[in-house]
Formats: structure tokens, C-alpha cells, sequence
């Protein structure tokens, strides 16, 4: 059973969040779990300038998953995507890379993988669960099972906090100047949710 967890993320936040889904993922007997990153649109002038280069390096190691791995991505059992958010809807960088799997939509490739999506805003409401549904609308389209985040995970119905994840799929808050790291109940969340898609996955793979 192959899982995979592709993500976009310019200072971290969203890798943070794709190391817990991942371990989730590991959580489940006989689950291979692969992480990947989409390609950079930006130039290293524009990222400078943003002050995302210390962020950039630190993913250096993560294979990217290129259209050459667009075949890769389709033998996995389930795909888990992870991006932050940009006015309300999915970032660039994972559009870019979405738009470019057509070929895999016209061979229906994907067609009855199980989908899933994790996501970053800068505030409180700054579009996690928008920026989820519009990349569900991509994953319909290919065919694809959504899986979200259920309330079996009680660490989105707590008020102590200030806090993201939604049943739509885990989420963590940056802050406005990206100050504010991923709390351990979003964390948990997104451990949650590589645990629970893996765990249908292998459910419908025993149908």
C-alpha cells in the first residue's frame, strides 16, 4: 500500500505539517509513505526578497516531484496534499503542478485513489477550509475518494486555544509575519489525518 504526501511550502509550515502526516501514514501496518515537493515557480530573486531562502534550504532533501514522477504518484494507493493558502484559495505553485496532470486525468490514472488535503494560513480565517474545498474540486474531478479530518479527532472541538484543523483536513496558523510555528494540536491533527486516510485506504484495498 503506497501513500503519498505531496506538498508546496515557502517557510516551512505546511513541511512541518507533512513530517506529522507522514508519521500518521507509517502508523499503519504495511504503509509505504513517500514525500514529495512541487516544483518552485518563483525565482530566487522574488524568494529572497520574501525572505523564503533560510526556509527554501531546508528542503533541499525532499525529492520534487516533477512531471517525470507523475507516473510515480499515480501507482500510490493515496495521495496526500498539503499547501498553504493564497487569498483564500490554493497557492500557485500547487496549481501549477495540478494543471500540469492532465495526462493523468485523460487515462483516468487516478480514478478511485484515495484524496486528502492539509493546509497553512497566515490568520485565523484566512481560508483553511476554502483553500481545502478548492482543491477538492481538482481531486473530484480526477476521480479521487476525499478523505477529511473527522471529529474522532477531538482536538479540533477545543476553545483553550487558538487553533486550526477542520474536518475539511488539518491546518496550523503562521501568523501574519509567519512568526508563529504549528502547535502540538495541530501537529496531532495532521498525525491524525496520515493515520486515518492510510486506514481507509487499506480498507478499500481489502474490498
Amino acid at each position: 500500500m503506497k501513500i503519498a504526501v505531496v506538498f508546496y511550502s515557502m517557510y516551512g509550515h505546511v513541511y512541518g505539517m507533512a513530517q506529522e502526516v507522514v508519521e500518521g501514514a507509517k502508523e499503519v501496518e504495511g504503509a509505504e509513505v513517500e514525500i514529495l515537493r512541487v516544483p518552485e515557480t518563483l525565482s530566487q530573486e522574488v524568494l529572497e526578497k520574501m525572505g523564503a531562502l533560510e526556509a527554501q534550504k531546508v528542503l533541499t532533501d525532499v525529492p520534487v516531484c516533477t512531471v517525470s514522477y507523475l507516473d510515480q504518484m499515480a501507482e500510490s494507493d493515496a495521495i496526500i496534499f498539503g499547501a498553504p493558502t493564497r487569498f483564500g484559495n490554493v497557492c500557485g505553485q500547487m496549481r501549477q503542478f495540478l494543471d500540469s496532470t492532465g495526462g493523468l486525468w485523460s487515462e483516468g490514472k487516478l480514478v478511485g485513489k484515495v484524496g486528502s488535503v492539509f493546509t497553512c494560513t497566515a490568520t485565523q480565517h484566512g481560508g483553511q477550509e476554502s483553500t481545502i474545498l478548492s482543491l477538492h474540486t481538482t481531486l473530484l474531478h480526477h476521480g479521487m475518494i476525499i478523505v477529511g479530518l473527522p471529529y474522532t479527532f477531538q482536538g479540533q472541538t477545543r476553545i483553550d486555544e487558538i487553533t486550526g484543523c477542520s474536518p475539511y483536513g488539518a491546518s496550523t496558523i503562521a501568523g501574519g509575519k509567519g512568526e508563529r510555528l504549528p502547535s502540538e494540536n495541530e501537529l496531532e491533527g495532521a498525525r491524525f489525518q496520515g493515520r486515518h486516510v492510510t486506514e481507509i485506504t487499506a480498507r478499500l484495498a481489502r474490498q
